[in-house]
């Protein structure tokens, strides 16, 4: 049985000004993960008041998800990892509160109590299966791949992160972690053998329930994907760090392992993890929302590097889901009543 699992939460990192295009509007920002869930389940945000686009009209991923979805359909549940909006999107709560700005003294409070929660979680979700279960785990959090990079300084890994933007702000990343570091009184590796340490003082509570998810499930015998980038090779890295010895994979898109702003091949090989690459091929397609992905806004998110790879499984091709990305782009951006967010699912348009 294959069960797609979207983790979806918040961090108040996300309104750092410049770490976050979705940060010209906080209120926007904040349904913009509960927007991701609803596309993803129902097809639309039916509850949240928001469309996910980019001011460059780039979509949320969870378009590229959602439109695989409808050509090779898969079991989904969504996992409230601390959403700062709600969602109509049915929900399994493991953290009551988004994470707090990693330039505080505690990032995630409860992260303990998160991972425990999640543990019991992926558990739960692969003794349900009648047969060998295969989870798939994605993510949507805005300023995730900020968090991430704070995460992996507090483990003393010095990889770079990932962005959705174009153009990724890596110095001010770095600034922003050194502060984090200060501000919780930690160095660089402090937290080399404690990965719900490090998560505490510098992730966000996605992490914390990725983490817990992947060993609850692996320790139910589920066959575990991490559906993303360089977010989910950091999961990964932490479940490794945590002690889970079953085989990870992280399934991402072409042009996150393009992207030579950040280290993912280098990430995902520190964590042990095997590596899936599908390209959807948007280059060079008329489409406003192919041109906005291959021109690098939107490399993952909301698990569409491991959906991607799900159809290519299936035997659905890139051609299909192209066709179906323009009739999810075309429902979702018809609706002239529900106005676009100014970010995006995971880091779109976010880092």
């Amino acid at each position: 049985m294959t069960r797609f699992v979207l983790v979806a939460g918040g961090t108040a990192t996300a309104r750092i000004d410049g770490i976050s295009a979705a940060g010209a509007d906080p209120a926007l920002m904040a349904h913009t993960p509960s927007a991701d869930a609803e596309i993803l389940v129902h097809g639309e945000p039916t509850g949240a008041p928001v469309v996910p686009v980019s001011p460059s009209g780039c979509p949320t991923p969870a378009v590229v998800t959602r439109a695989v979805r409808e050509c090779r359909p898969f079991d989904t549940a969504v996992v409230d990892a601390g959403l700062a909006a709600p969602t109509d999107a049915e929900t399994t709560t493991v953290a009551d509160d988004p994470g707090a700005d990693i330039r505080e003294p505690v990032a995630v409070p409860d992260a303990a109590a998160v991972v425990a929660r999640a543990r019991e979680h992926g558990r739960a979700l692969a003794d349900s299966a009648a047969e060998p279960s295969r989870l798939w785990l994605a993510e949507t959090v805005p300023g995730g791949t900020t968090t991430a990079f704070g995460t992996l300084a507090a483990l003393g890994e010095a990889a770079p992160v990932s962005s959705s933007l174009a153009s990724n702000p890596l110095e001010l990343k770095r600034r922003v972690v050194e502060a984090g570091l200060a501000a919780s009184g930690i160095e660089r590796g402090t937290h080399a053998d404690d990965p719900v340490a490090a998560v505490r003082a510098m992730g966000d509570p996605t992490l914390a329930a990725t983490l817990g998810l992947v060993q609850g499930a692996t320790e139910a015998g589920a066959d575990v994907t991490l559906a993303g980038g360089t977010q989910q090779a950091t999961a990964a890295l932490l479940a490794r760090r945590a002690g889970v010895d079953a085989p990870l994979t992280v399934a991402t898109t072409a042009f996150v392992a393009r992207d030579g702003s950040a280290a993912f091949r280098a990430l995902a090989a520190a964590a042990d993890a095997d590596v899936r690459v599908t390209d959807p091929s948007f280059d060079g397609h008329d489409h406003p929302a192919m041109r906005a992905y291959a021109a690098g806004e939107a490399k993952e998110g909301v698990g569409m590097g491991g959906a991607l790879a799900l159809a290519a499984d299936a035997g659905v091709g890139m051609g299909a889901v192209r066709d179906q990305v323009r009739a999810v782009y075309d429902r979702l951006l018809a609706d002239t009543d529900r106005p676009p967010a100014t970010g995006s699912g995971t880091d779109t348009v976010r880092d």
